[in-house]
């Protein structure tokens, strides 16, 4: 739906940005910003800054940035209009509502339209599981000790042996086939045509963030395969990007994230008070599930099944947990095989005391390197240290690759010398210990004469939006066609407009921009670092500085055309008196 620019701008204005991203990020206070680890790329050092007075941030290592309505879409994953509507509910905004007929189903994006079935889906379900018809799903549910309340709260349900059942409740609600089978709800062939994907299963709705269903997993009743099917990724089912349970989770407030290996293991978890716990949807872990949990948290509890399988799935998950720059550690779940079984059999007490004891992931592999050397033999054990010392230079920071060296020699018994020394022969053979890559950066640039002109101008931008009130003292020398970046133009001519109103909103400015590499862009100019000076003289020397170097460059810029362009011949006459008295000007700070 179209909202007016009004309206954008009042939601936008009564969402504070550090109020509504510190229900994200843990950010701290630095000056006159605040800053914490950027929730849109993996990073150890927090260069995720966020402005109070420009109501914007920006990440200075992978360049995301923009105002409080970007973040929540950037975050959220959402359309313009999901994050204005979401911001509009925190501030108590009302909304214009569209009358729900036919005109508007067609106006509907497909993304609504495929949120609307699936939540029609989840309720067909719901009330399955409810009925004499789910009575098998149920007394099943009710066999594994989950409360009527549980099975509300996770919204489970059930598919019954009719295969197109759901398919013919869907068509009554007037959906068309295309969408339907969009769904992955629905399946089609030439036999049977439209028929349902999932039956004879218990049902489990995948929620995103804001409980939004977006799809669904079904555990067969019986011994068919396979026991789980899941729904296919669709335009709003992204299962690298989605947990099992975060819905609930990322409120929890636990100070870690317990990740479990299915849905059974998240309920059970919910059910006896670790709402913390989290699943996979189906699939191995991933390095953009990892991304997720690290806006929530730096302490992920590996609570996988003890068997091999779970084993070698903790290993991987613990590689890209460090990789993402998390700390995992292991929860001992013997001589149980997973947390269901081992809470209806010792108790929540007994679990959370195994959480409190949770093992250290490296240690954790080593465990389980260990087992493949027989420790009675000299050559073996020898050759279980070397393999020790090759995982140690995996640690590239050297404060944290002594620290793990002194633990390990003493766990296992080798001399802490010894240890080191083995440690840096296989970092001087292999070149393992590198220093840390930060990650690519769209606000590294190279040190060009062009380059040197864009940021000047940038960082004139930044000085203004830091400091309003130097605006009057320049702006008879200044102004927006001085600065020949076109999309610094645009920028410069919404902020002088504003300033020259008395309306200091530069957040604003990035709403005006429909693309989001527009958006970042804008943000950038606006977070361009100015160098640290000490004295008020040397300030007023710097920024005396940038303003000429703007202006020096503008004439130079209009000169250039003059020839062939009227605008620009003038531009070059007002450009050279003003440019003049500017280098005679002295500007106060």
């Amino acid at each position: 739906m179209y909202y007016p620019d009004e309206l954008i701008e009042e939601v936008r204005m009564k969402n504070d940005i550090v109020s509504v991203v510190s229900g994200y990020v843990r950010i701290q206070k630095k000056g006159s910003s605040y800053f914490g680890l950027c929730p849109f790329h993996n990073e150890k050092s927090p260069s995720f800054s966020v402005s109070p007075s420009k109501q914007m941030y920006y990440c200075f290592g992978c360049g995301a940035g923009g105002n409080v309505i970007t973040f929540i879409m950037e975050y959220e994953n959402a359309t313009f209009q999901e994050a204005v509507k979401m911001l509009a509910d925190r501030a108590g905004i009302a909304l214009p509502q569209e009358e729900y007929g036919e005109e508007a189903r067609r106006r509907e994006s497909r993304r609504a339209k495929l949120l609307e079935v699936q939540k029609e889906a989840a309720k067909y379900y719901y009330y399955m599981l409810r009925s004499p018809r789910g009575q098998a799903g149920h007394r099943y549910l009710a066999e594994r000790q989950l409360s009527e309340e549980t099975m509300k709260r996770f919204g489970l349900g059930y598919a019954d042996g009719a295969n197109s059942d759901l398919t013919a409740y869907l068509k009554s609600k007037g959906y068309a086939d295309d969408l339907l089978n969009e769904s992955g709800l629905i399946a089609f062939d030439e036999k049977r045509g439209a028929h349902d994907k999932f039956w004879n299963r218990v049902m489990f709705p995948i929620q995103d963030g804001n409980h939004r269903v977006i799809g669904f997993g079904g555990r067969v009743m019986g011994d068919a395969k396979p026991k789980y099917l899941n729904s296919p990724e669709t335009v709003i089912f992204d299962k690298s990007r989605n947990l099992y349970g975060l819905n609930f989770a990322r409120t929890a407030r636990k100070g870690n994230m317990i990740l479990c290996e299915g849905y059974m293991d998240v309920i059970a978890m919910h059910q006896a008070g670790f709402t913390q716990a989290v699943a996979s949807l189906g699939t191995a872990f991933t390095s953009g599930q990892a991304s997720l949990l690290k806006r929530y948290t730096e302490d992920v509890l590996l609570a996988y099944d003890s068997d091999g399988a779970g084993v070698n799935a903790a290993l991987r998950a613990i590689g890209i947990l460090r990789e993402a720059g998390l700390r995992g550690r292991v929860i001992d779940m013997q001589p149980y095989k997973d947390p269901d079984e081992f809470i209806k059999n010792l108790g929540t007490e007994a679990f959370q005391e195994r959480i409190d004891q949770a093992q250290n992931s490296f240690f954790f592999e080593l465990k389980i390197l260990e087992r493949n050397y027989q420790m009675e033999d000299p050559e073996a054990k020898t050759a279980f240290h070397r393999e020790i010392a090759k995982k140690l230079c995996g640690f590239e920071e050297e404060v944290e690759r002594e620290n793990y060296i002194e633990s390990v020699a003493q766990k296992y018994h080798i001399g802490f010398e010894n240890l080191r020394k083995l440690v840096n022969t296989y970092a001087a053979q292999t070149g393992l210990v590198q220093p840390a890559v930060r990650p690519g950066s769209t606000v590294a640039k190279k040190n060009v004469p062009e380059e040197n002109v864009k940021k000047a101008q940038r960082l004139l931008l930044t000085w203004i939006a830091d400091e309003p009130d130097v605006y009057p003292k320049i702006s008879p020398y200044i102004t927006a066609r001085d600065f020949t970046e076109p999309l610094y133009e645009q920028v410069a001519d919404k902020l002088f407009a504003g300033l020259e109103a008395g309306q200091y909103h530069p957040a604003a400015i990035i709403s005006a921009f429909e693309e989001e590499q527009e958006q970042r862009a804008v943000a950038e100019i606006f977070n361009t670092k100015l160098e640290e000076l000490d004295t008020p003289r040397d300030r007023e020397k710097a920024f005396h500085d940038i303003l000429c170097a703007v202006k020096e460059n503008s004439f130079a810029y209009y000169s250039g055309r003059a020839g062939a362009d009227m605008e620009a011949l003038n531009q070059v006459i007002s450009g050279k008196k003003a440019l003049e008295e500017l280098r005679k000007t002295h500007i106060s700070l």
